[in-house]
């Protein structure tokens, strides 16, 4: 959520930053602007009030004490009218504050300058490329293709169970699952992540503090008796578990990581870019999430691109990193690279990850601060990424490690999946 006191000295710079995402925001701005008057005009009466009201009360007091009851009876029917006085005011003062929280909430986060204007996915550039493409001497089978030959994944018994989108895993399908889960953690861990089992479940003001509500409920499987949301990523847990918590000095980096079956509803999507594993309603993921001082957020994310970078390398995949454009970013999202995957068989590229700064923008709405050199109150940064979403990722090592008899393990999952070949 934007900061109301940024809105009141950027104002002209936050229009400028959101065109990037195709917005026009000066109205919402300016209604924003106009409302936070009227509440600083409403909240200083208020606060005139009380301090009328408290000073009554001292010399009511002393009225008492000296024995004046006449006196103090007819102030203490003026403090009956100050507090007829003060609802109507705290009832405007509320009234205001839930109308300018409603407003900011429909504002994404602003771009970064280094993000490009954009509409969409075609004015997304690419930064980093590595790898080659597979080449075959045979016709190379898609994903789903190979998972019906080596009996890995069943997506018909999925749509019987349950539906389309909730494919069960078998066999070595299922031990390839757990292999890069483990492995996925065990390289975080490397890399100085805190391992944290977190709830698949979440409360409404979980989701209201990482952005994911009130944007995206038609995104979100929703129950409605207990009022839970199950979490589309481990990002919503692990952030939340910085809400309404004030760190006590400067000096902190927080680094965390969380396996998590993620749940998306996934709406509107359908047609061949949704087969097989290319876009489930149920799928596991490894989340990195970090805290961070200002200062450190630009560096922290350079460090998460490596991270993910490193693990693709490891698994023998083509890769490439794109910085998205404007018009192609997460709501609460100030930057975010994604990290592709090219799939031989299906000729096409598959999203594996995404990596994003958040700035204050989650912060804001967590109330995560932490306690400056001077004591004072500041807000955190917030970032996260995909240290790897496996869908995709299994997707592209059936594909571009098939061979004519089967399909090769990258030597770093070995130790794991305690084979070297799926034939």
């Amino acid at each position: 959520m934007l900061e109301i006191q940024r809105i009141r000295a950027e104002k002209e710079a936050l229009v400028k930053g959101l065109l990037k995402r195709n917005i026009q925001a000066e109205a919402t701005l300016d209604e924003i602007l106009s409302k936070d008057q009227e509440w600083r005009a409403a909240k200083t009466e208020l606060d005139n009030i009380a301090a009328e009201m408290n000073q009554l009360a001292r010399s009511i007091g002393e009225l008492f004490k000296a024995g004046k009851q006449a006196e103090a009876a007819t102030m203490k029917e003026k403090t009956a009218e100050l507090k007829v006085k003060e609802a109507a005011f705290k009832a405007t003062v509320d009234g205001l504050d839930d109308a300018i929280t409603k407003l900011l909430y429909t504002l994404p986060n602003v771009p970064n300058e280094l993000v490009p204007t954009g509409r969409d996915a075609n004015d997304n550039e690419t930064v980093y490329e590595q790898g080659a493409t597979p080449t075959f001497g045979f016709d190379a089978l898609p994903h789903w293709d190979l998972a019906k030959k080596y009996n890995l994944i069943d997506f018909e018994l999925g749509v019987k169970v349950t539906g389309a989108g909730f494919p069960f895993y078998r066999g070595k399908g299922a031990k390839l699952q757990r292999a890069l889960i483990a492995f996925f953690l065990e390289e975080a861990s490397k890399a100085g992540y805190e391992e944290i089992q977190a709830p698949l479940m979440v409360n409404e003001a979980s989701g209201i503090g990482t952005g994911q509500l009130p944007d995206k409920e038609g995104q979100m499987y929703y129950m409605k008796e207990d009022d839970f949301y199950m979490i589309p990523t481990a990002e919503v847990p692990l952030t939340n578990i910085y809400r309404d918590v004030i760190l006590p000095s400067p000096d902190f980096s927080i680094k965390m990581c969380g396996y998590t079956p993620c749940f998306r509803r996934e709406a509107g999507s359908y047609g061949k870019d949704v087969r097989g594993l290319n876009r489930l309603h149920q799928f596991d993921k490894v989340e990195i999430v970090r805290v961070e001082h200002p200062s450190n957020t630009a560096q922290a994310l350079e460090d998460m691109m490596e991270h993910v970078k490193g693990l693709l390398d490891k698994l023998g995949l083509q890769f490439r990193i794109l910085r998205l454009c404007g018009g192609d970013m997460g709501f609460a999202s100030a930057m975010t690279y994604d990290f592709e995957v090219y799939s031989a068989a299906q000729e096409k590229w598959l999203e594996v990850s995404s990596v994003s700064r958040f700035d204050t923008f989650q912060a804001n709405r967590l109330k995560l601060r932490f306690k400056d050199a001077d004591k004072k109150s500041q807000l955190c940064h917030t970032l996260n990424g995909s240290a790897l979403a496996l869908p995709r990722i299994v997707a592209a090592l059936l594909e571009n490690h098939q061979d004519e008899n089967g399909i090769v393990i990258p030597e770093a999952l070995r130790s794991y999946t305690g084979f070297d070949r799926i034939d």
